[in-house]
């Protein structure tokens, strides 16, 4: 009997085992169809997101910089879309900007010692009116016997019309303007005109004073008076007397000094 019993526990058992492979069937079911399910969604997706995504992956694992050609990646080849990229802009350095404005301004500068001489053409062909371009920037020589009669320091009226000439090209500019006048070695002595010190700095001061007259910001201007200290030739003979009687206009390139007080040691 305890035999019998044993079989027939043997035969209930072989018959669970024949009834279990459902269970291993149900799940391999399951998890071929969520394949198929994954695998359709896959098939969906868009192809350049793919490859974005793709070549990010690549990127990753290989330490090198993905594909980046072009500013701009299709997203969808059926709809005309486009996700553009952010490309930062490179910003020049300090020193590179600083060339650049400099540049810009000695071109400016250039533009007017260009119109300046346009506009005083008959005078510079008789050597009246020189034009230079030096370290402070650009200087206009003007002959004296140009602007004023001997020992006086009013203006001529042709004088006022190419000094007029002169601030109707400097008065759009900021560039600051230096006003300078010379005298040679000649004594003057004078109830207005004491020396040529006093000669020289009415003569700049005529030349300011029109100026303003005509549109020129009067804090650009500088009116100075050297008399005969900064001669241009040797005072002589004839010619040289001639050529160091002027009226320099310096338009100034140079950018103005910070200040910084000076500290005094205790």
């Amino acid at each position: 009997m305890a035999h019998y019993g044993r079989r027939r526990r043997r035969e209930a058992d072989e018959h669970e085992n024949h009834e279990r492979w459902l269970v291993s069937y149900a799940d391999f079911i399951t998890l071929l169809f969520a394949f198929f399910v994954v695998m359709y969604a896959l098939s969906s997706i868009n192809e350049g997101k793919y490859r974005i995504m793709s070549d990010s992956i690549s990127s990753a694992f290989r330490n090198v910089p993905g594909n980046t050609s072009g500013a701009q990646v299709a997203i969808n080849s059926g709809i005309n879309t486009a996700l553009p990229i952010n490309i930062p802009a490179k910003r020049l350095p300090p020193n590179v900007r600083a060339d650049a404005s400099q540049a810009a301004k000695r071109d400016r500068l250039r533009n007017v010692a260009r119109d300046l001489n346009k506009a005083l053409a008959p005078l510079v062909d008789e050597g009246k009116v020189k034009v230079t371009e030096g370290a402070l920037g650009i200087t206009v020589d003007i002959n004296a016997s140009v602007l004023f009669a001997p020992g006086d320091a009013r203006l001529d009226l042709g004088a006022v019309r190419a000094l007029a000439a002169v601030a109707e090209i400097l008065a759009p500019t900021d560039f600051p303007i230096i006003v300078e006048g010379h005298t040679d070695n000649t004594p003057i002595s004078t109830a207005q005109f004491p020396s040529n010190w006093e000669l020289s700095g009415v003569r700049a001061s005529s030349v300011v004073r029109l100026f303003i007259e005509t549109g020129v910001d009067g804090r650009r201007l500088t009116a100075t008076g050297y008399a005969d200290q900064r001669p241009l030739a040797d005072n002589a003979t004839v010619e040289g007397r001639q050529r160091n009687r002027r009226v320099a206009i310096t338009i100034e390139s140079r950018n103005p000094d910070n200040a910084v007080e000076v500290q005094i040691p205790e």
